[in-house]
């Protein structure tokens, strides 16, 4: 892993071949990534785990104005990157379909309650994006945890806080999660 990281503050500073060597010892983490966000994806979604992880790579690509620190740093950005990627091909899908369903997302018992439940993209996008207007690092947490698949001592490193920090925000974000995701189902069943 110190080779990632080196590899990334070479980029940074500069060095294009530093993203040559990167990308093969990425891409598998990164596939990883982008298969359990596809996971909690609507059966039949058109966009596939590899072409998630282009999407995210092109954007990474184009991101020279990220300072590297290390390799969480890197995975958390990918993890945002492909939150971003979902949320447009979501939005985008919503605009064709002028009123259609929104993508429904399954989230891991483990992750948000204490059985599964569906979510819906969009909702859960602005949902975070209002969080993160009062409690951004519960906001961080929740899409360093949900979209990256980020453990807790990475998203600590990542955050710069303690564990006991990022367990609790963690906690704190899901309960705020699910009484706002609840509110907005509760508001268009009326």
């Amino acid at each position: 892993m110190p080779e990632i990281t080196q590899l990334l503050l070479k980029w940074r500073d500069g060095d294009e071949s530093a993203l040559e060597q990167l990308m093969p010892l990425v891409y598998d983490e990164l596939h990883r990534l982008a298969r359990q966000c596809m996971r909690r994806e609507r059966a039949g979604h058109t966009l596939q785990a590899t072409a998630l992880v282009n999407e995210a790579y092109l954007r990474l690509v184009n991101s020279s104005r990220v300072q590297w620190y290390d390799r969480a740093h890197f995975f958390a950005i990918a993890a945002q990157l492909m939150r971003r990627v979902l949320v447009d091909d979501a939005r985008k899908r919503f605009n064709q379909k002028r009123g259609g369903e929104f993508t429904r997302i399954q989230m891991d018992e483990a992750q948000i309650s204490t059985g599964p439940r569906e979510f819906d993209l969009l909702a859960l996008d602005e949902a975070l994006d209002h969080l993160a207007e009062f409690a951004p690092r519960k906001s961080r947490v929740v899409e360093l945890r949900f979209f990256g698949g980020l453990s807790i001592e990475e998203t600590a490193v990542v955050l710069g806080v303690t564990t006991d920090i990022v367990k609790r925000e963690w906690r704190t974000a899901k309960l705020w999660l699910l009484q706002e995701l609840g509110h907005k189902e509760a508001q268009k069943a009326q």
